[in-house]
Formats: structure tokens, sequence, C-alpha cells
């Protein structure tokens, strides 16, 4: 049975290597089938180019200081040894734990061969992209444990956790299905929406649909059981201490059980939205209850009193969360397929300084972990053309192109640039081609993980938002940038400016 690294090492490398998606699958899922049973969340995690233990606070920078010297051979790291020396990782807080967090990493690479260093550095940078992806490993897990892949991605759906419930198929069998069941205090992955052009090409193809205010807040999935209330967050971390004010709300609901959709949101004191920023302040890493008052917003209802509402259309979960959701409580919504009625509410969401709308099939199940085409997200977007300041390696089917983008606008003031932040999204092969090509011409150092290039190339990117950030020297970042084309017809000295970038974080303020 497989439990070495260097096995999951080279399963990684394959199915880097493998072009169709069928391919990819059955390398995964005969990696699967030779997988130790105490070592299968374990190699399961790694193949989707995660951590079981989620964020370890490792920033890329300490893995590309580290000097481990020559590679060992033969290998002699095991799975288990690897995820106990993660474990130790996640587990160092505190005053000097930066340097003790890099001892313990260098440790584990002093062990590795170079084939599993190769498989370490972005599956800690959380970059690791060879294609298995989390419907393509589900698919090897159904073929492995001989399952029927929709059973299998229900169960996932309901375990909440890809990693572990596969494990629990491949050790049980399809004995281990019925453990999985939507139940309080159990939470499920979030039903997820895609981006879509308009409003026009939305109804087009929903026909009508429910429109709902698109809030800018912080997904919430609550759950109750008699007076016990839970928060989770769409990662499904409890985070109930953060939010006091939405548990005592969810608690007054009528139902003695249910689990719901909502957005957590801050307003001010005029009833306009704060920055999303405000909002997470009451989640993050260092957040406590304290902060601006947090109200929530329900817009789906998945259980209601012992019930689930998982496979019920979107139509009866709306009318379910009407009965038992005050109507102050639920966020804005209509059903049409009018165009000129959904543009009213588009205009009056956008007005209110809300992010746009959501657009959803009245017939659609919830579809949990799935982003389909039921659920769509419409949003106004901006482009800026920023300049090209250096580039990243690519990872796993990027390996052998450059592939992250510095951007950065242009500083008037002093000649300058000035960071904005980074993007790998929106590039086809064709022009990820190019751009190496282009930016190795322009390489003015290279640190081995970046490469700085000259300031010369334009590309214009679409993005949602600018928001603040104590990142960049500039103290704002981009939301959800994405590449749309390189303006070879524009030099850097007709780059957007930093006081461009200015104005759009002070006019999405004023809103």
């Amino acid at each position: 049975m497989t439990t070495s690294l260097t096995e999951i090492a080279e399963t990684s490398r394959s199915v880097a290597a493998a072009r169709g998606r069928n391919d990819k699958r059955d390398r995964i899922a005969s990696a699967l089938r030779a997988l130790d049973p105490d070592v299968r969340a374990i190699g399961i995690a790694f193949l989707m180019g995660e951590l079981v233990q989620g964020k370890i606070g490792i920033g890329w920078a300490a893995i590309a200081d580290l000097d481990v010297g020559a590679a060992p051979r033969p290998p002699t790291l095991t799975l288990i040894e690897t995820s106990r020396i993660l474990d130790a990782i996640a587990e160092t807080k505190g005053a000097g734990s930066a340097t003790q967090k890099k001892r313990l990493l260098g440790s584990l690479f002093a062990r590795a061969t170079d084939l599993e260093r190769d498989l370490l550095r972005p599956l800690l940078r959380g970059g690791l992209r060879q294609g298995a992806l989390d419907g393509v490993v589900l698919d090897a897990i159904a073929v492995a444990a001989e399952l029927a892949p929709a059973a299998v991605r229900r169960a996932a759906m309901l375990g909440g956790s890809i990693s572990k419930v596969g494990a629990d198929l491949l050790s049980e069998g399809a004995s281990a299905l019925g453990r999985y069941d939507l139940v309080p205090f159990r939470p499920i992955l979030p039903m997820l929406a895609s981006p879509i052009g308009d409003l026009e090409e939305a109804l087009g193809q929903l026909g009508q649909a429910a429109l709902e205010t698109k809030i800018d807040g912080a997904r919430l999935q609550v759950h109750k059981d008699g007076d016990e209330v839970r928060l989770y967050t769409r990662a499904l971390h409890d985070v109930t201490s953060r939010a006091p004010e939405i548990v005592s709300l969810v608690r007054s609901l009528p139902a003695r059980s249910l689990v719901l959709d909502a957005e957590a949101i801050a307003f001010d004191a005029s009833g306009r939205p704060l920055p999303f920023q405000e909002t997470m302040k009451r989640f993050g890493r260092k957040s406590s209850a304290s902060g601006p008052p947090l109200v929530a917003r329900f817009f789906d209802a998945v259980h209601v009193d012992g019930g689930s509402l998982l496979d019920a259309p979107l139509r009866e979960r709306r009318d379910a969360l009407a009965s038992i959701a005050p109507e102050a409580t639920r966020i804005d919504s209509i059903v049409t397929g009018d165009l000129e009625t959904a543009e009213a509410f588009y205009a009056t969401a956008i007005a209110q300084g809300h992010e746009g709308l959501m657009a959803k099939s009245l017939e659609a199940t919830y579809e949990a972990g799935a982003r389909g085409a039921s659920w769509l997200k419409i949003k106004p977007t901006h482009t800026l053309d920023l300049v090209v300041l250096a580039v990243e390696r690519g990872s796993g089917r990027r390996e052998r192109w450059l592939s992250n983008l510095h951007l950065g606008a242009r500083d008037p003031t002093n000649g300058g640039f000035v960071m904005l932040g980074k993007t790998f999204k929106g590039m086809t092969d064709a022009m990820l081609t190019w751009q190496t090509e282009k930016l190795r011409a322009l390489a003015a150092s290279d640190e081995g993980w970046v490469v700085h290039v000259r300031p010369e190339l334009v590309v214009e990117i679409a993005f949602n938002d600018v928001q603040e950030s104590p990142h960049y020297p500039g103290g704002l970042a981009l939301r959800f940038a994405r590449v749309k084309r390189y303006r070879e017809d524009k030099s850097a000295s007709e780059a957007d400016t930093i006081d461009t970038v200015r104005a759009i974080f002070a006019k999405s303020r004023a809103k």
C-alpha cells in the first residue's frame, strides 16, 4: 500500500502530464486504490492541492528563502510524517513563531527529494495546479470506490470535506454513504454562482428568475436546533462567538431547527453598507465580537424543522424562508422575466451601494459546493491599463510558463509605479506562451520564484472593486483582477495612474 510522499508526488506529476479529464481521473483513481487507509485523507488533499491543516502560516517568501542543500536519495518521507510536521507548523504561534515555523519547514525540505520538493513548494503556496480539480477528484473517488459519481458528490457536499469523505468511502464503500445527511451543526459546502455578462444574458438563459440584491458581506451558514445556534463561514469555520447579535436573531426565528444561507454585513448610520473589509474585521484571525454591529440578511433555506430542502426547487425554498424569516431580515428580491423590471431593480441595488444582482433559476435544487449555471452573478466591472512589474513562475500545469503578474499603476509624481496586486486569471495558453517570451526579454533580475521585469509592458485588467490593503505601498489593491488583453499599442507612460485608482476607491466608498 502507498504510504510515501514520493508516490503522491509521482502521481501529481503524472496527472499534470495527462491531457484529458478521464485520463486524469483514472490516474488519480489508481493512486487512491493504492493508498494505505491511514493516509487516504492526506493523499486526497495533496492531490487536490490542499493541506488537511488548511492555512499554516507559511508565505512564499519563507519557501523561497529556504537553503537546505542537495536533496537526499532515496526518498524516506512518509505522508504521515509530512502531515505531522505540517501540524507542528500550523500549531506554532506567538513570539518567535516565524523562526520556529521556518526551522520546521527547513527540516521537512531537508528530508525531501527533488520530486517531493516540486510537490511541496506549490502545495504550501496554494498554487498546485495539475488539473486535479474537485470534480475530477470526486469522479476518481467514485471510480476507485466503485460508487455512482452522483452519490459521491452528494456525500462530499454534505460531509463538507472531500478528503475526509473520500477516505471514508474508499475504506467502507456504499455503507458510508448513509452517514452523510443534512442535519444542524454539520455544515455543508455552500452553493456558488457563476459570473455572467449582463442581465439580458442572464434572463435569456434562465427565463423568469429570482433576482436578489448582491450584498458585499460575509457569507454565513446559520444552524439552529432548539436554543443552540452556530454560525459557519463559507470555508465551514465556526464563527459563532464573533457575531452574538446574529446568534440572537437566529434564536428568535420560529422554527425549532433550521439551516439557512445568509450574508452578514455592517451598515453605516444612514443605512448604506460599509466596505467589505469592515465586515470582515469580525471574522479575521485577530477578530473578536467587537467592531461595527452586524446584521444578517437571509436568502435561502436548506433545512427547516427536521426536513431537508436540498432537493426542493428554489421557489419552494423561498416560500420556506419567508415563513420563518421576517421580510426585513431577508435579502431584497423580486421574481421576474422582464428585462426592464430587472434593470430597474439592478439600478436600485447599485444606487444603494450594493455589488450588483444574483439571478437564480426558480427550479434549481441546492447544489452544495457547486458553481453552475442556475445561480448567476451580475456586477459592474472596471478596467485599467496597468504595467507589469514582475511575474512569478507557474506551477503544476503552468510550470513551463511565467504566470502570476505583479501589476502597477503609474505614479505621475515621481515617474515610478505603485503595485496594486497580482493575478494569474483570464489567461489562455496562447497568452501564457506569448507573455513568457515577452517577459523573459524584459527581465531585469531573477529571484528564482519571482522575475522582476523592466516596466514596459501594458496589460488591460478587469476588476470588480478597489479595496484598502496594508500589503501594498499605495494602501490599495484590486479585487478579483483578471487579464483582458495586452495593450502593445500603449507605452508605460500611457498607463493609468494611481490617482485614477484612488478616484475609483473614493467613489466606491462614497456609494
